[in-house]
């Protein structure tokens, strides 16, 4: 069972839409306790990263949430502010911790092209990186995808960023490492596309149970 987690930034209606149009099982996680009887989780988000950091602490995710997927290896989709998260350090608001599960910092997007503006608001094509394997599976090349964003993934290392967009500049649209997965972009509001990236993280979360 996916745990759809609701730290009170989300948009969690869309994404259940979304789990429930691929026909994953999954239960709304409204508190850390109940993360414990699920597979695998789901973080959607929306806002400050600073705010889901300070969230995730006072809160008692931050603990909760590297038992379950640190610890015990569960997979995990970071969505939007969700991805971002992951990262080491955010600098939106301030210097905050992130879950540190991909090294990396998250920073202001800085577009070279002065008429495009901020937040990176629209559909964009994501280039990725390996075909046939994680969320992109069965996607080819490149697939469209709704992007609302100001700020950006800088991963530490390369091997670790699976898909790439242009926006004045290349920007990191999805992460792996391992379990765990992150898009920038709303797969939720990405019609056919995003259906089939849920899709697939439904499978992946599947293929693991089965071992």
């Amino acid at each position: 069972m996916i745990g759809l987690i609701d730290i009170g930034l989300g948009n969690q209606r869309s994404v259940a839409n979304a789990l429930e149009a691929v026909e994953a099982v999954y239960r709304p996680c409204l508190q850390p306790e109940d993360l414990a009887s699920c597979s695998a989780f789901v973080l959607p988000g929306v806002g400050s990263f600073a705010d889901a950091s300070q969230r995730l602490t006072r809160q008692g995710w931050l603990m909760a949430l590297n038992q379950e997927v640190q610890d015990k290896q569960k997979p995990y989709l970071g969505i939007c502010l969700g991805m971002q998260l992951l990262a080491t350090t955010g600098f939106e608001n301030g210097t905050s911790p992130g879950l540190n599960w991909i090294p990396g910092e998250v920073q202001p997007l800085a577009p070279r092209d002065p008429e495009l503006t901020i937040p990176h608001m629209g559909w964009n094509d994501v280039l990725f990186h390996e075909m046939e394997t994680g969320l992109s599976k069965g996607l080819g090349t490149s697939a469209c995808f709704y992007f609302m964003h100001s700020f950006q993934f800088c991963a530490e290392t390369a091997k670790h960023v699976k898909g790439i967009t242009e926006y004045g500049s290349q920007v990191t649209a999805c992460v792996e490492n391992h379990h765990i997965w992150g898009a920038q972009f709303h797969p939720e509001k990405s019609q056919g596309a995003g259906l089939s990236v849920i899709r697939n993280f439904n499978h992946l979360v599947s293929a693991r149970h089965e071992c």
